[in-house]
């Protein structure tokens, strides 16, 4: 949905307040409804599509906590803006667990509440276009075979483990940005790196690869080109792994020049805390990717738990690109919405030169694929 087509619905069971907040959102550019209690707001919910909600917390009926759950039993993605005159912390945390997007002190001034609607919106529409993206891509899995010594393998495996790296490049300007490791192992039986993480998934052993990964990375940086920067992948599990956090590891050294890559194929329901330990890898020097966009339909999760630094829309968005629209039409809005926001954006698994322009002229300048240079030992030059 367009920002200047938006839609916002504005529910306060005070009259004057209503007015109000309506004049200052009105004044955006966006439409605005009004309901006066949860109940009618939630008919009017029924009735149309909406970009956003802001809601009063006190309301008589049904509080704004009440209708925010009502409003999350229908629609996991739409941003709920909630509002009180009388803040509270426990109100607060209950509004944040049942997913409300922003808890706003009133009065709140015009300006403010314009920003916080507006990056509502983007991230509502950039929810909706990787929900078409998931539809025109689909997704694949990989399984591994009977678990007969798999143990035996996985150990075999992280003993032969080692990092290729492959160029991110800046199109237009002909230079590198960093590099992405990626894992590899000399063990025959789990020869690519979702056989590697299955094995470590059912094994309960994520930890044990995660800080094998890790170790490698830190080691191979020393022979690295200065200031390149390294996108590092890590399993939502990582996250719940402390060592990730200590600063006394090699691997938090190099913290400042390492992007730490979360795919949006997993889910983080199985991170603890998340927003107080992304805070901690921030403090490390870390910046946060959201990986695989397009791939793995996870609604505003991952925008609202992570608050990527850079996004990386999926290969398979990318590939054939340069022939098929509707692609096109997500990734150019994608990399609009991403630019708004002060994300960057990087498209991957760029392998022909159509790909390339296309990608390029859709508003994407960087760039990762085996048309710069395939995943091998040490640090390729990319061909241009």
């Amino acid at each position: 949905m367009a920002e200047d087509k938006a839609r916002v619905l504005l529910v306060d069971d005070d009259e004057a307040t209503r007015r109000t907040y309506k004049r200052v959102l009105s004044l955006q550019g966006w439409e605005v409804e009004t309901a006066a209690t949860g109940k009618q707001a939630m008919a009017q919910l029924d009735g149309g599509r909406f970009g956003c909600v802001v809601s009063d917390v006190a309301m008589p009926e049904m509080d704004g906590l009440e209708f925010l759950r009502k409003v999350r039993e229908r629609d996991l993605d739409i941003p709920v803006i909630l509002m009180t005159g009388e803040p509270g912390i426990q109100s607060a945390v209950r509004a944040f667990e049942s997913g409300a997007f922003r808890y706003l002190v009133k009065p709140v001034e015009a300006q403010a509440l314009a920003d916080v609607v507006r990056r509502a919106l983007r991230l509502h529409e950039m929810a909706l276009l990787k929900q078409e993206a998931f539809e025109v891509v689909g997704s694949g899995s990989n399984r591994l075979g009977e678990r007969a010594a798999l143990e035996a393998r996985f150990q075999r495996a992280l003993d032969e483990l080692w990092m290729a790296f492959q160029p991110i490049v800046s199109w237009k300007e002909r230079r590198v940005l960093g590099y992405e490791a990626l894992l590899r192992s000399a063990e025959p039986t789990l020869p690519h790196p979702p056989a590697m993480l299955e094995a470590a998934e059912r094994l309960g052993r994520v930890h044990d690869l995660g800080r094998a990964i890790r170790r490698r990375v830190a080691s191979d940086v020393a022979q690295a080109p200065a200031n390149a920067l390294f996108f590092v992948n890590l399993h939502p599990a990582d996250l719940n792994d402390e060592e990730l956090y200590s600063a006394d590891t090699p691997f938090a050294q190099i913290g400042p020049r390492v992007m730490l890559e979360i795919t949006e194929r997993a889910s983080l329901d199985i991170v603890t805390d998340i927003d107080k330990r992304v805070i901690k890898l921030r403090k490390l020097g870390f910046r946060i990717v959201v990986d695989d966009l397009g791939a793995g339909y996870a609604g505003l999760s991952s925008f609202t738990q992570l608050d990527p630094a850079v996004v990386k829309l999926d290969m398979s968005l990318v590939r054939g690109i340069d022939v098929h629209q509707r692609k096109q039409a997500i990734v150019r809005s994608m990399a609009r919405l991403c630019d708004e926001l002060g994300i960057l954006a990087i498209a991957e698994g760029v392998e022909t030169p159509g790909e390339r322009d296309t990608v390029v002229s859709l508003g994407c300048d960087l760039l990762q694929g085996y048309l710069f240079a395939k995943p091998e030992r040490g640090f390729p030059t990319p061909t241009w």
